[in-house]
């Protein structure tokens, strides 16, 4: 357990709505954080302030609610609109000492210290991390706020290392943040490292900032309050973390299971930089006690060149999507191979001498048809570009062909789409192939697993054939992964009800 708080941000534009939000965020948080610039000018004005204020503060201030954060803050620091010095100065001239101020550097001398419990002092930066960031937090430190908060756009995971070292540099209070989905790691390990808050969401549509996570995710799922510095690091690294369900289903077989430990997103564009400065012990710029890590789309054979030790299996397909940190090592591991086999062959049965025709030209094609062929069928590998496909199937003797979209019937038994066409998204509605095309198809298995039903799945069963969705294979591989990482049996039944519970939340959104 550590000493950190979550924050819940409230925004509204007009005040029964704001109110109606505050009500709502009762028991989410430690914190409440009132952003007042969300406010339209005719709701909020410079005469209406003080009245307004101190009728919230009647509301907030009873005992059911937690201590509120106000916040004033201007567009060009990331606030809801456009402020003159005028409205702002006459804001902060008005507070109670159980407020928190959250101010930026220009407004804390106007801010009287004596009328707020603390002062924040925070500086924004949209455009990216400033390259003198060291400077520009020296310089905050002088304005003798009580707390300094930078919230810095990134976009890629290693991009926040330079704001996440004023935490583990310095000597007064900082909250570290790293906006947008790259940057999430840093609101989940924040309040572990020391950082006194972490921002939270009122619900998933309701951020206030660009990567906030919502409250109850970081409660429950990430159990935030719990982690500290010896907590055990795992997570997903990926290009596109934002649609993966491993978060929520590792997360919830380490909360049963009650170990240390913690499941993040790692969405990472330049693999060899994630490696190079936040894992090779080597080179790391930051101790986050990694220990392991789940590995997608693009990097499952990028990842390779960077392992110490690689299984007899991974090394047959050629791609890792596991890897385990153990003194100081990395070993990878391929755990898509039996988590594919092992649903299909329950559901289809015996597949010696079966036809499958296998789309896609990465990694888990790779784990596909090598597990396919243990088991003897008789693969055909379907890939857009059939000239680029010779270094996918290097150590594979299969048939290549070209995938077309003429609407010719498919001469395959079993389909299986190792491609992310139809991931939730853009390309959401996308698919490799309709009813028409799947007419002799006896099966059709799309790895895909968010959406739970994607439209392949629904082409198939419009054509008549059965079909197998990627939640089971994720699940499977994942079970896996937990056996690698910790010695243990994974909780199958906890893995599905996380994942179910995820889904049916992200539909009804």
């Amino acid at each position: 357990m550590n000493q950190g708080k979550i924050c819940v941000s409230i925004c509204a534009d007009t005040v029964s709505k704001f109110i109606e939000n505050i009500n709502k965020a009762r028991g989410q948080g430690d914190l409440i954080e009132l952003r007042f610039d969300c406010l339209r000018k005719d709701e909020l004005n410079a005469e209406d302030v003080e009245s307004l204020r101190n009728t919230l503060a009647k509301i907030v201030g009873g005992e059911s609610y937690p201590p509120w954060i106000t916040t004033f803050r201007p567009k060009s620091q990331g606030g809801e609109r456009e402020l003159s010095d005028f409205e702002r100065r006459n804001f902060w001239n008005v507070g109670s000492e159980t407020e928190i101020a959250d101010l930026e550097e220009d407004m804390v001398d106007d801010s009287w210290s004596w009328l707020w419990s603390e002062r924040i002092c925070s500086f924004h930066s949209f455009a990216g991390v400033p390259d003198d960031i060291e400077s520009i937090f020296r310089r905050l430190v002088q304005t003798q706020a009580d707390i300094i908060k930078i919230a810095v756009n990134v976009g890629d995971a290693t991009e926040a290392i330079e704001v996440w070292k004023l935490l583990d540099n310095s000597s007064v209070r900082v909250i570290p943040i790293a906006m947008s989905e790259p940057g999430k790691w840093t609101r989940i390990l924040g309040l572990a490292h020391g950082a006194p808050i972490t921002y939270a969401s009122l619900d998933e549509g309701a951020e206030t900032a660009p990567g906030q996570i919502s409250a109850r995710d970081l409660r429950d799922v990430f159990r935030v309050k719990e982690l500290n510095r010896e907590t055990e690091v795992y997570g997903v690294i990926a290009g596109n973390t934002s649609y993966s369900l491993s978060p929520y289903m590792h997360n919830a077989t380490f909360k049963q299971a009650a170990r240390n430990s913690v499941f993040i997103p790692l969405q990472v564009e330049d693999l060899d930089k994630f490696i190079r400065r936040m894992v090779k012990p080597a080179t790391r710029e930051v101790e986050l006690n990694f220990r392991g890590f789940s590995v997608t789309n693009p990097h499952k054979q990028a990842i390779v060149r960077h392992l110490d030790v690689i299984d007899e299996t991974a090394q047959k397909i050629g791609a890792v999507n596991t890897v385990k940190v153990e003194d100081g090592k990395l070993h990878g591991y391929n755990t898509d191979a039996p988590g594919f086999i092992g649903p299909l062959k329950e559901l289809y049965g015996d597949l010696k001498d079966v036809r499958v025709a296998v789309a896609g030209a990465g990694g888990a094609a790779r784990a596909c048809i090598y597990a396919l062929q243990q088991e003897g069928a008789n693969v055909t590998l379907l890939v857009r570009d059939v000239a680029k496909a010779s270094a996918l199937v290097n150590g594979f003797e299969i048939k290549v062909e070209q995938l077309t979209t003429d609407n010719r019937p498919l001469s395959t038994d079993i389909l299986v789409n190792a491609t992310p066409l139809g991931t939730r998204g853009p390309g959401e509605n996308d698919t490799i192939a309709t009813a028409d095309e799947l007419l002799d198809v006896k099966l059709v298995y799309d790895l895909v697993y968010n959406p739970a039903e994607t439209r392949l799945l629904r082409e198939a069963k419009a054509a008549g054939a059965k079909t197998l969705g990627g939640i089971d294979m994720l699940i499977a591989q994942g079970a896996e992964q937990f056996l690698i990482w910790t010695g243990t049996k994974a909780p199958l039944d906890i893995m599905k009800a996380a994942i179910t519970e995820r889904l049916s939340k992200t539909n009804a959104g």
